[in-house]
Order: C-alpha cells, then structure tokens, then sequence
C-alpha cells in the first residue's frame, strides 16, 4: 500500500515522533497507519500516542523580546492547570527562544529545529513533556518580527500573547511605555483591522448592505427615502472605522490621552522629539478556534447502561 506526504505529517501528528521516523513506519508497514503506529510504539516512540488524541485547547499564548527580535508563541494543553505548571511555562519560552536562534519558516520546520539548550528536537521535547506532564502538549503557532522595535505583552497568564512591531527614530526603551498600552488595547479589543486603508472595498460594500437592510426593518427608518437612508449609512461608516480598525478606534487609557491611538502614537513622538509609527502587530488567544469536547455525562451513562 503506497503512503503519501500528508499521510506522514498525520501519523506525525497523531504520535509526536519525527517526520523520518514516520516514514520508516510507513514504509514497514506498507502505509497501513495502524500498524505504523504499532510500529512505532513497539520501538518506544510513540509512547505518548493515547495522549495526542485529546483535545488541547487551554495552555499559554506568550509574547517576548529577544536579542532585540520579537516573538510570539502558543503551546497548548488540555487543562488551565496545566498552563501554569512551571516546567511547562519553560518549555514554552524554549519554544520562543528556539524561533529566535534558529527562525523557521513554518511550524514543520520549528517541531524539526534543535530546541533551545538541548540536542533534541522541539518535537522531541515535546513528546517528553507529554510523558513528564500526563497531558497532551502541542506547539501550536508561532510568528517573530526581526526589524523595528518590537513590544510584547502577555495577559492574564498566558490567555493573550500580543506582539507590536513599531517603525521609530527613537529609542526602543523611550517607546516600551507607548508599544505596551497599544498591545494592552489590543488584547482587550481585538481589532478587526490595524488601519482603515486595509478595509477593502468589497467589505464596505457588505456593511453598507447590512445597515441599509436593517434601516427597511426598522419602521422609524423604512418610510424614509433612499437617499436620506444612503446619507445615514454613510455617517455610520465612520462609526465602523472607529470601531474595527485599530489606529482610528479610542484610545481606551483615558486617563493617559483622550483621542484615537493614532492621535495618541502621534503625540508621544512629538513629546519625545521623534517619529512612532504602527508597523503590525501579532495576538494570540490560546485555544481561539479550537473546538472543545463538551461531556454530556447524561448520554455516557446512557451509553453504558445500553452496554
């Protein structure tokens, strides 16, 4: 039976072992994955692998400057226990410094590359934690900024990891202050947009469609006429850039600047006789799209009782 690319990377997936020793799996078994896993746990690589089942969908979002390179990674775990378990917030900020030494392209590359300090690989050091921990453990995404100043937040633990790339004449110390209250705003908003230019127009052309259906089921503004309900809408898409797009939304830290964070980025720079300006940014919110198992124990017993 012939094996596939993507039959390794899901026999990978499923074990924690590492891309060639999947292979050889494969190839011993003729591609029948389940003997390729019987395969691999006869060698005592895959020990792990009743663990890489369950859902991981808790775990820690982190962010960090270093040697002056942002980076920004979530590690998952199936329990928020878990997340704060020490060896397991070292490992993650292993991850990050293994991104940072050895920059990988993409997430295959990273689980392949030496993990930070160690002659394994990130997968290795992965599957290790698995056993050590008793929980499934993934490394799930990663992304780095190499230029500009790069201003990392982390909030609550680990639930938010954001990451802010700025373009600046001044100095990254004399911009910390400013790069984290964006982050902070950031992690609390999470802004559809970073700016209002990256709003396409096929995108305002849908929210101009949805208020102008909303205005003729509302009796108030359904008997207007179509030109004053066009002219409404257009007020309101004024609303839509301050509400989605990040440097045209308020500045929440009222108590620091009153004003849009651009108006804000702005005036910090001229306080500090330089120029701030917003590059990219990163946020991570551990376990966001994955899809939690939720136990009906009522339908279990039932189950067993049927058993």
């Amino acid at each position: 039976m012939a094996f596939t690319p993507t039959d390794v990377k899901t026999l990978r997936e499923m074990t924690g072992v590492g891309m060639m020793d999947c292979k050889k799996a494969l190839v011993a078994s003729d591609g029948d994955m389940d003997k390729a896993v019987e395969w691999l746990r006869e060698k005592g690589m895959a020990a792990s692998v009743k663990k890489a089942g369950r859902v991981a969908a808790e775990g820690m979002a982190y962010a960090a400057v270093i040697g002056g390179e942002g980076v920004v990674v979530e590690v998952n775990a199936e329990t928020d226990f878990v997340g704060k378990n020490e060896k397991f917030v070292d490992f993650v900020k292993g991850v990050a410094a293994t991104v940072v030494s050895q920059k990988p392209a993409d997430l295959d590359a990273l689980m392949e590359c030496k993990y930070n300090g160690t002659d394994l690989t990130v997968i290795q050091q992965q599957q290790e934690m698995v056993l050590v921990i008793g929980e499934n453990i993934k490394v799930r995404r990663f992304a780095r900024f190499s230029e500009g100043v790069s201003v990392p937040y982390v909030h609550a633990g680990g639930k938010i990891g954001v990451l802010v790339s700025l373009e600046t004449s001044l100095s990254a110390e004399q911009v910390q202050e400013a790069g984290f209250n964006v982050a902070m705003q950031i992690a609390a908003l999470n802004p559809r947009f970073w700016d209002k230019s990256q709003v396409t127009q096929e995108i305002l052309d849908e929210e101009k469609k949805v208020m102008m259906a909303q205005m003729e089921n509302d009796p108030k503004m359904a008997g207007k006429p179509e030109q004053v309900r066009e002219k409404i809408v257009m007020g309101k898409m004024n609303k839509f850039y301050s509400e989605n797009c990040l440097l045209q939304q308020e500045f929440v830290r009222s108590d620091v600047f009153t004003g849009s964070v651009e108006a804000y980025l702005a005036d910090v720079a001229k306080k500090l006789g330089g120029t701030i300006t917003f590059k990219d940014a990163i946020r991570f919110e551990k376990g966001e799209g994955i899809e939690k198992k939720q136990e009906n124990f009522a339908e279990e017993i039932a189950s067993m009782v049927k058993g």
